[in-house]
């Protein structure tokens, strides 16, 4: 939790800017050396948030991953203010290293406001997460880098309806996932800081009705895997310390490149945010 929240709190440089309001964020080690792109997200929607005035809420954001990022390095981030109006705001954010994008996105913000409401349902007969095992049971006994940053060093805890695809294949070749997530620890109460930490965790699984659909696990040799682009609209208020069912499905695959959606809701059942992924799938 530390770790997570360290990632979020943003340095400003003093409020140096040029075109740009100028922020700089640190990495989180990683096994591949290569940066989280959940990480980034994350980072890029805060350094955004930081711009707006405090009434007005981040509720969508589309970004393009350019590079692979270095997890050893940090991250500059530069917030192009593009538009704001009555009700709305937009920002482009890039993130940098070594001083071209390793991300580009452009999000939006709004005052909120009343009007018409609806939402998709919360699919029915989920078992309840303190039923699932754990990432770190699943892990733990696996002697290897990976398995060991998965079961012990991320700040969410996500458990899988399904069996998991982290060693194993699937059984059955359904182009859907469904996870149980929340972080390991409580949050502070910022708003903002619950938004962009669900930005974070949105990356972790949504590739996976891909691999499910076509008999692939995580450790599949030779197989590689990397995330696009990231598209996500936040509807309600979240709090990411508390259960989160994210639903998800791929209703395409094709030209070494999948498309991934998801929906996710509150323990209650309250559609708080959807989210879409294209990922880059190359099998031996």
């Amino acid at each position: 939790m530390e770790v997570l929240i360290g990632l979020l709190d943003l340095g400003d440089f003093d409020g140096a800017r040029t075109n740009e309001d100028i922020f700089l964020g640190p990495s989180q080690k990683q096994p591949r050396h290569r940066v989280f792109g959940g990480q980034v997200l994350a980072q890029s929607m805060m350094a955004g948030m930081r711009t707006v005035e405090p009434d007005r809420v981040a509720h969508s954001m589309h970004g393009y991953f350019l590079r692979p990022g270095d997890a050893n390095k940090p991250i500059t981030f530069g917030v192009e203010r593009l538009r704001d109006g009555r009700s709305f705001s937009a920002r482009r954010v890039h993130a940098y290293q070594d001083g071209v994008p390793i991300l580009s996105m452009i999000a939006s913000f709004q005052v909120e406001d009343s009007g018409l409401d609806h939402q998709a349902q919360m699919p029915e007969g989920i078992p309840d997460p303190e039923s699932l095992p754990s990432t770190a049971e699943l892990l733990s006994h696996y002697d290897h880098p990976m398995a060991r940053h998965m079961s012990s060093e991320r700040p969410f805890d996500v458990r899988h309806i399904d069996p998991a695809l982290y060693v194993s294949p699937p059984s059955d070749h359904v182009a859907s996932n469904a996870v149980w997530m929340k972080t390991m620890g409580p949050l502070p109460d910022d708003p903002n800081l619950h938004r962009a930490a669900l930005a974070y965790a949105s990356d972790y699984t949504l590739l996976e009705p891909i691999l499910r659909k076509h008999g692939l696990a995580w450790m599949t040799p030779g197989m590689s895997v990397a995330s696009l682009d990231h598209a996500m609209w936040w509807h309600r208020p979240v709090r990411v310390d508390e259960w989160m069912l994210y639903v998800q499905e791929s209703p395409s695959a094709q030209g070494a490149r999948g498309l991934a959606t998801g929906r996710i809701f509150n323990r209650d059942g309250e559609h708080v945010a959807t989210v879409a992924q294209e990922g880059m799938v190359r099998i031996p």
